[in-house]
């Protein structure tokens, strides 16, 4: 059975005035039309196409590679919006469509959001919901603490950022365990710092470990201090948000950090900032 929504390695069955025809072992067709159809390709041959329903609402095939495939997640931009919703683009000539039912805020042109793809069961069309937790489930964990995973950023909290962990789980990244600037829909490399009892996950950016997070902190503010003529100023006095700033880490790991510099003689401390020990 063809799979909408998802690629398929199909068979040319023959070529015609509009297309390809493409087919499966089961006897399933679907047209590749002209403009996607690879120069010298032959009766018999195979090829991958993304299946989905054009604009006639008739199944199609195209060479173009989306942006987001069927059950999986992803960042999109909302380029249009009517009366029963929003569409974004990713990366087809139909876009995308997003019921307003589906939406947790109201869309915007120009915007992007994270957002599931699924099969709307009722009209049969391939669509997108915003409302990503019913897609997460934490009952059942495929996660262990200290495990390294792969992260979607979602949306910000008081808290920090929640995140989809290996696009099966909810998480959440504390703003203290952020060193870097990230964004709703950035896909990066996380840790798994907790789990609760009750199943909820916390996150970090940084690997495990007290050697781990101090050491790439440490060639961090060296390189900070040789790069500012010898001094650092900032103190324990400083601002969180200025250390953030300047630096891309909580004050806890600043202070934690630079009293192993200084243990190690590599630093001096002062009332103005941190020297380069001579």
């Amino acid at each position: 059975m063809l799979e909408i929504g998802n690629y398929n390695t199909l068979k040319v069955l023959r070529l015609t005035a509009p297309g390809a025809f493409l087919g499966n072992a089961e006897g399933d067709e679907v047209l590749l039309p002209n403009k996607y159809v690879p120069k010298n390709i032959k009766v018999d041959e195979e090829i991958e196409v993304f299946v989905y329903l054009d604009y006639e609402e008739r199944w199609v095939a195209t060479t173009l590679k989306p942006y987001v495939t069927m059950h999986r997640f992803a960042c999109l931009e909302v380029v249009d919006i009517n009366r029963g919703g929003a569409f974004m683009y990713w990366g087809l000539e139909k876009d995308l469509f997003v019921p307003f039912q589906e939406q947790v805020s109201k869309m915007r042109v120009g915007q992007s959001y994270l957002v599931y793809m699924y099969l709307d069961k009722s009209s049969g069309r391939l669509a997108a919901t915003e409302r990503i937790n019913r897609y997460l489930k934490n009952e059942e964990l495929t996660v262990e603490e200290n495990e390294e995973v792969n992260l979607i950023i979602a949306n910000k909290t008081d808290l920090g950022f929640n995140v989809v962990i290996n696009e099966k789980h909810l998480g959440l990244v504390y703003f203290d365990d952020i060193y870097i600037d990230i964004t709703t829909g950035d896909k990066i490399k996380g840790y798994i710092k907790k789990i609760r009892d009750d199943h909820k996950i916390d996150v970090t950016l940084r690997p495990i470990g007290y050697r781990n997070i101090i050491e790439p902190s440490s060639q961090l503010i060296l390189d900070k201090i040789i790069k500012k003529g010898g001094v650092l100023h900032l103190t324990d006095n400083s601002h969180p948000d200025e250390i953030k700033a300047i630096l891309g880490m909580s004050k806890k790991n600043f202070k934690k950090t630079i009293g192993l510099l200084y243990k190690q003689k590599l630093i001096v401390i002062k009332e103005d900032g941190i020297y380069l020990n001579a």
